[in-house]
C-alpha cells in the first residue's frame, strides 16, 4: 500500500501476513486493482504541483539506429517540493539552502531510483547549486529560478582541462548557476518553467572590464551521462547558456533559449563540448552569440585532452543570431568533431547561417558533417567555413598544428534575402576536401558575380544550384555524370567588402 505524508515523499506501509493468502484467492481482481493503482500513482506524480513528471533514465539508441526509439520513462519513487525545505518564492529570499537540502535528500535515494524536486510557481532566487544523480528537477508553469547577481556568491572552478585557461581570463572561472559533475540519470524538465541567469549585470561588468574571471554558464553538466533537458525556458545567461562538457547520451528537446540579440556577449544557446551521442530537437533559440556551437577543446590543451564531439543530431530547430551564426562548429575543436547531422533548421534575421571556424594551432579535425533541409531567411552570409579564427589561449600553441576539414555535405539549402550564400575561406595549409552541394536555391539581395565565394576547396556540385557555384568545384548532373571539371581547387575569390 502506498501512503503520502505532508513532505510530498512516498512511503510504503508493511503488509500484514494474511494479505498473500487473501490475494492468492482473488488473483485476477487484485491484478487489475494493482495495475489501476500503479496508473493512479503515475498520474499523481505527473500532476503533482501542476504537473511534475518523473522522467528519470530515458534511453535512446542515437547511432546507428533511429533516435525516435524512446523507452518508457522511469518513475521517481520519491517526490519533494522546494517548500518542504524552507523555500520562499518571493523573488527576494535566498533559496540556496533549500535547494541544497533537497539535493542532499535526493542523493540518499539513488539505490531506490532517486527523487524528483518540484519547483512550484514563484520567483526562486538562489546562488549556484549542484544537482545529483538519479534526480529530476521539475519547474511548474510560472516557476522561475533566478540567479543571484552578486558574483561573490558564485564559486570559482578550475579552468577546463581541454581549454587550459578560462575562456576570457587566465586562471579560474566562475561556475554555473545549476551545476553537476560525474552524474548519471539527470532530468531538468517542467511545464515550461524558467531558469533565468539575470545576466545583464554580468554583461555590463564584462564590457567595463570589471571581472577578474571568466563568466559562468547558466547550466553546466560535466563528465555525466543519460541527461534529459526538456520543456523549459533558459534565459539571460551570464555566459554560455547550456554547456554539457564531456557528456554522453544527452537529449535537449522542446527548450526555449533567450537572450538579447545585441549587447549580451557570448550568450551561446547550446554548446556541446567533447560530447558523444547527443540529440537537440524542437528548440527555439534567440541569443547574443552562436545559437548552437559544437566544441572540443582549445589548441594544445584540447589536443592533449583528446575527447571529440561525435554522433550529434540537431533537428527541427529555429534559431536567430544577429551577432554570430545559427549553428557553428568550433572554433575550439582541437579534440575533433565528427558524425554531425543538422537537419530541418530554420535560421532567420541572422548574421550567418551555418559556420565552421578554426585556425592554425587548433589541430584536430572536422569531418563527416551533413547539413540537410536548411532554410535561410534574411541572413547576411549563409554558409561559412573560415580557417583564420586566430584566438589562442597562450603562446604555447603549435602554429603547424593544422586541422583537417573533409567530407561535408550541404543538401537542400533554400532561402531568401541572403547577401552571400556561400563563403568558404580556406588556405593552402588548411584546405577543405570532399565538399558536396546538392539541391540549393537561395534568393539573393546583392547582385554581384562572386557571391558563391571559395578558396582552397575541393568538391562537387550535383544537380541544380543557384546561385552559380565557384570554379573550384566539379559539376555533376542528377545522374552523377560529370558536366564540367573544376578549374582548380586553389582558386581564391573572397570578398569581405559586402
Amino acid at each position: 500500500m502506498v501512503e503520502t505524508f505532508g513532505s510530498g515523499r512516498l512511503h510504503y506501509a508493511h503488509r500484514p501476513r494474511w494479505i498473500p493468502q487473501f490475494i492468492a484467492s482473488r488473483g485476477r481482481l487484485f491484478a487489475a486493482l494493482w495495475i489501476l493503482g500503479f496508473a493512479s500513482l503515475f498520474v499523481w506524480q505527473r500532476n503533482s504541483l501542476s504537473g511534475g513528471l518523473g522522467l528519470g533514465g530515458l534511453r535512446w539508441p542515437l547511432f546507428p539506429s533511429s533516435p525516435d526509439l524512446w523507452s518508457f520513462p522511469r518513475l521517481r519513487p520519491s517526490v519533494f517540493n522546494l517548500t518542504d525545505f524552507g523555500g520562499v518564492g518571493d523573488g527576494r529570499s535566498l533559496n540556496t539552502e533549500a535547494f541544497e537540502k533537497a539535493v542532499v535528500a535526493i542523493s540518499r535515494l539513488g539505490k531506490r531510483g532517486g527523487g524528483q524536486l518540484n519547483v512550484p510557481p514563484g520567483m526562486w532566487l538562489t546562488a549556484p547549486f549542484n544537482l545529483t544523480s538519479h534526480m529530476t528537477l521539475f519547474l511548474a508553469e510560472g516557476a522561475v529560478i533566478l540567479g543571484v547577481q552578486d558574483e561573490k556568491y558564485w564559486p570559482l572552478l578550475p579552468p577546463l582541462k581541454s581549454y587550459g585557461h578560462g575562456r576570457e581570463h587566465a586562471g579560474p572561472r566562475y561556475g554555473s548557476l545549476i551545476h553537476g559533475q560525474r552524474l548519471k540519470d539527470v532530468v531538468i524538465t517542467g511545464h515550461n518553467g524558467t531558469i533565468n541567469g539575470q545576466g545583464k549585470s554580468w554583461w555590463i561588468k564584462y564590457r567595463q572590464k570589471l571581472l577578474n574571471y571568466t563568466r559562468g554558464p547558466l547550466v553546466e553538466l560535466m563528465w555525466s551521462s543519460d541527461i534529459v533537458i526538456s520543456n523549459i525556458t533558459l534565459r539571460d545567461s551570464p555566459f554560455w547558456t547550456l554547456h554539457p562538457f564531456d557528456c554522453k547520451n544527452v537529449t535537449v528537446s522542446h527548450v526555449t533559449i533567450l537572450a538579447p540579440v545585441n549587447e549580451a556577449p557570448n550568450t551561446d544557446g547550446i554548446d556541446p563540448d567533447s560530447c558523444q551521442d547527443m540529440l537537440i530537437e524542437n528548440c527555439y533559440i534567440s541569443v547574443g552569440d552562436d545559437g548552437i556551437a559544437i566544441k572540443s577543446g582549445w589548441d594544445q590543451y584540447g589536443i592533449a585532452y583528446g575527447r571529440p564531439s561525435t554522433n550529434i543530431v540537431i533537428r527541427d530547430v529555429v534559431v536567430r543570431s544577429m551577432v554570430s551564426a545559427g549553428v557553428s562548429i568550433g572554433s575550439e575543436m582541437s579534440g575533433g568533431v565528427s558524425n554531425i547531422r543538422v537537419e530541418n533548421l530554420y535560421i532567420w534575421t541572422s548574421r550567418r547561417g551555418v559556420r565552421i571556424k578554426t585556425a592554425a594551432g587548433r589541430g584536430g579535425y572536422v569531418r563527416d558533417i551533413t547539413y540537410r533541409n536548411i532554410t535561410l531567411d534574411n541572413v547576411r552570409v549563409g554558409i561559412v567555413i573560415k580557417t583564420d579564427y586566430n584566438e589562442h589561449p597562450d603562446e604555447g600553441f603549435d602554429p603547424k598544428a593544422f586541422p583537417i576539414l573533409k567530407d561535408i555535405l550541404f543538401d537542400g539549402i533554400h532561402g531568401q534575402g541572403v547577401r552571400v550564400p556561400v563563403r568558404i575561406h580556406c588556405s593552402e595549409d588548411i584546405p577543405v576536401r570532399n565538399v558536396t552541394f546538392r539541391d540549393m536555391s537561395v534568393g539573393i539581395t546583392y547582385k554581384k558575380k562572386h557571391i558563391f565565394q571559395c578558396s582552397y576547396v575541393q568538391g562537387r556540385v550535383i544537380g541544380s544550384i543557384f546561385p552559380s557555384p565557384c570554379g573550384n568545384l566539379d559539376r555533376y548532373d542528377e545522374q552523377g555524370r560529370l558536366i564540367k571539371a573544376a578549374v582548380s581547387p586553389n582558386i581564391t575569390d573572397i570578398d569581405y567588402d559586402f
